[in-house]
């Protein structure tokens, strides 16, 4: 690493940690994590345990934020919500810029009939709402959330593998680009050590800004009944299962509400944080 790397990098160090909203968000997120991680080690209770006796009960030592209608410890079944919430998020993610990095890099680089042909499709595609795509989709191939994941990594591809391509095109103009081909480096290696490391922080900063978004629609089809089937515990299908005891008991569908609530902003907040931190490399 040459000494103007480690001055980029000491700059991009110091902006992140003297950013208020980055160390707040950065914290939940942690901790977020840990718990999804440690489930059963946190959970007080059983998630899917039943007991009828116990139904609606307020907090209590034992469930200290009561039960819900089949007499179920929601603190648990918020934890493990958590673990399944935040999983399917980042698989989400991960299975999508798997398919979207080496598409977009690849017709942003190659160009020509192939890069037509790739825009054609994802005008086509883009062309529905990316969450009735899914929903259609899930509809389509049937309740679950290895059904739900798939549907949403099939509608989610497009939008990234477009704005990666931008990214290419716009990267694959510049000076230190034409004087790698001049001096005959392959395309390959062009892209790996030119290309590929010229846009990864602003993948990985896309990345973070849209979790929250993920976080959303898993939680929207969760809550039309389409994503993890009960018992399992879900933050979007723990609000549809409290909708009939909203006027007598709301802090049923509080709970997780705000878990989604806190979540979402979280993961904008340090989206926002670290791409001002990269930006600061421009500067």
């Amino acid at each position: 690493m040459g000494r103007r790397e480690r001055i980029v990098l000491q700059n991009v160090k110091h902006k992140l940690l003297s950013h208020k909203l980055m160390m707040v968000s950065s914290m939940i997120l942690f901790f977020m994590t840990v718990l999804a991680l440690f489930a059963p080690f946190f959970a007080p209770n059983d998630p899917n345990l039943i007991d009828i006796t116990r139904k609606l009960q307020g907090p209590s030592s034992q469930f200290p934020l009561g039960t819900d209608h089949l007499g179920r410890d929601i603190l648990s079944r918020l934890i493990y919500g958590t673990r399944t919430s935040l999983g399917a998020a980042f698989l989400i993610m991960g299975l999508t810029m798997m398919i979207s990095i080496p598409l977009g890099i690849y017709a942003g680089f190659r160009g020509g009939k192939v890069d037509n042909l790739f825009m054609r499709m994802c005008d086509i595609l883009m062309a529905f709402p990316s969450f009735l795509l899914s929903l259609a989709l899930v509809g389509i191939m049937g309740p679950g959330l290895f059904n739900l994941i798939l549907a949403m990594v099939l509608v989610q591809w497009v939008f990234y593998a477009r704005v990666i391509r931008g990214m290419v095109l716009s990267v694959k103009k510049q000076n230190f680009i034409l004087a790698a081909q001049v001096c005959g480096t392959s395309k390959l290696a062009i892209v790996i050590k030119h290309i590929f490391p010229a846009i990864i922080s602003q993948v990985i900063v896309l990345a973070f800004m849209d979790i929250g978004g993920i976080i959303l629609a898993v939680s929207g089809l969760s809550f039309l009944g389409l994503g993890i089937q009960p018992p399992g515990a879900e933050w979007g299908m723990m609000i549809n299962d409290s909708k009939p005891f909203f006027r007598n008991n709301p802090s049923l569908m509080l709970y997780p509400g705000m878990m989604i609530l806190v979540v979402v902003i979280a993961f904008n907040l340090f989206g926002e944080a670290l791409r001002d931190a990269l930006d600061s490399r421009k500067e």
